[in-house]
């Protein structure tokens, strides 16, 4: 099985930072892409931003300048570093993962259980 444990959510005033952690644990062969995802309620989930496994980034175009995506392959764990928030920024932030479990096995998407970011003052 594969965990993902999120941490790092939290109320915070408008212009405050906020950083976010996935860690990946379990039977893990290879991990691929990691990113970050947002969900509000009675709207779609979005990308929010993504780091591959060599390091390449993209990020979301109401996000740019002001969210860092990042990872630590020796800790299986990706870090979103939320700086400059506003009240939009507020949503369930979700790391997603796309590893491999196992040689024979495809690789295959995961997701952690959510954290609330709330922006307000």
């Amino acid at each position: 099985q594969v965990q993902l444990a999120e941490s790092g959510g939290g109320l915070v005033q408008p212009g405050g930072s906020l950083r976010l952690s996935c860690a990946a644990s379990g039977s893990i062969l290879t991990i691929y892409t990691m990113g970050w995802y947002r969900q509000v309620p009675g709207k779609q989930r979005e990308l929010v931003a993504t780091i591959g496994s060599a390091g390449s980034t993209s990020y979301a175009d109401s996000v740019k300048g002001r969210f860092t995506i990042s990872r630590d392959n020796a800790k299986n764990t990706v870090y979103l570093q939320m700086n400059n928030l506003n009240p939009e920024d507020t949503a369930v932030y979700f790391c997603n993962v796309l590893l491999r479990r196992h040689v024979w096995a495809g690789a295959g998407d995961y997701w952690g259980q959510g954290t609330q970011v709330t922006v307000s003052s």
